[in-house]
């Protein structure tokens, strides 16, 4: 797979493409990607999404703060295993948002990136306000000579899966579901920062995250099990997301990790969290007597379900 940044780099004469957000990559967006890499067997054509690297609406409303499920690296990540390829970074600008469907069906996907085939997703709108629908990007795709087809719907056992849906139940702490729903685990991925290291003095070392993407979807707060990478090794761990209430230094939100049998310097670090599952509600303990006794409990837990999950 070829990721393409600038038209320059584009050397292909036709191509079968698809175009959208794509926050999540869920299965939904890999039904559709794969029906489009069938598109492009069928017709002897590469396969390409097109995308963007920020949410169209951060541009078009500057105080607008998406709630993100996928970093954009973790995006151009999970869609390079999709066996797609290319993936075209489209920046999207004021002008490209003012075009009308027919000017971006004509002049940008055909006439710049060479689409011949153009997969939509069955509820998808583009072009000026959104104003038009499949039937007009049929009409405007037969003028330039590209094909436009409608993309099969997608559920699972029923449910429609959706990136709202998945922000709705990670918001809600529900991990497990949100993970299933992907298909695969939820993650964080940031840099280990200075702490108060209380968590020391109880026996319990944390690393403290600052993550990455300023606008990903963080879990309601509370304690979860779950793996942990650092330096390409995989270990398993209990995270807290919280204001710390026992320990009542500020309101400010934590996220901390405590990796099982771990004991390395990790500061500064790079540290990627995949959560696994809820285990309790955020609690305020009367000693850090108390505190320590919980986090024994939790750290059986996480690892009884961590163990279980595998």
């Amino acid at each position: 797979m070829e990721v393409i940044y600038d038209i320059k780099d584009w050397k292909e004469g036709g191509v079968v493409a698809t175009i959208g957000f794509f926050d999540g990559v869920h299965p939904g967006h890999r039904f559709l990607l794969q029906e489009m890499r069938n598109l492009a067997k069928e017709r002897n054509l590469p396969s390409a999404v097109i995308t963007f690297p920020e949410h169209p609406r951060v541009v078009l409303h500057s105080d607008y703060q998406p709630k993100l499920l996928n970093s954009f690296d973790e995006k151009l990540d999970l869609l390079s295993k999709t066996g797609i390829d290319y993936i075209i970074v489209m920046n999207f600008t004021p002008e490209l948002a003012a075009l009308t469907a027919r000017e971006f069906i004509m002049d940008i996907l055909s006439c710049r990136w060479c689409v011949k085939t153009l997969l939509i997703g069955y509820d998808h709108r583009f072009g000026h306000q959104r104003a038009e629908g499949f039937e007009q990007y049929v009409i405007y795709g037969e003028e330039c000579g590209m094909e436009v087809i409608k993309a099969s719907s997608y559920s699972d056992k029923g449910m429609a899966v959706s990136s709202s849906t998945v922000r709705r139940l990670i918001e809600n702490g529900d991990v497990a579901t949100a993970s299933h729903l992907l298909g695969y685990n939820y993650r964080l991925e940031g840099h280990v920062v200075g702490g108060y290291q209380v968590g020391r003095l109880i026996g319990f070392p944390t690393a403290n995250i600052a993550v990455d993407e300023k606008f990903k979807v963080i879990p309601r707060s509370g304690s979860y099990a779950v793996w942990i990478v650092v330096s390409s090794k995989r270990y398993k761990g209990m995270l807290y997301i919280g204001s710390r209430p026992t320990i009542g230094y500020d309101d400010s939100l934590s996220i901390e990790v405590n990796i099982f049998d771990f004991s390395e310097n990790i500061y500064d670090e790079s540290i990627m969290v995949e959560f696994v599952e809820f285990i309790r509600e955020d609690v305020k303990f009367d000693s850090l007597d108390e505190l320590k006794e919980q986090m024994e409990a939790d750290q059986l837990c996480a690892k009884r379900i961590i163990d279980n999950a595998q």
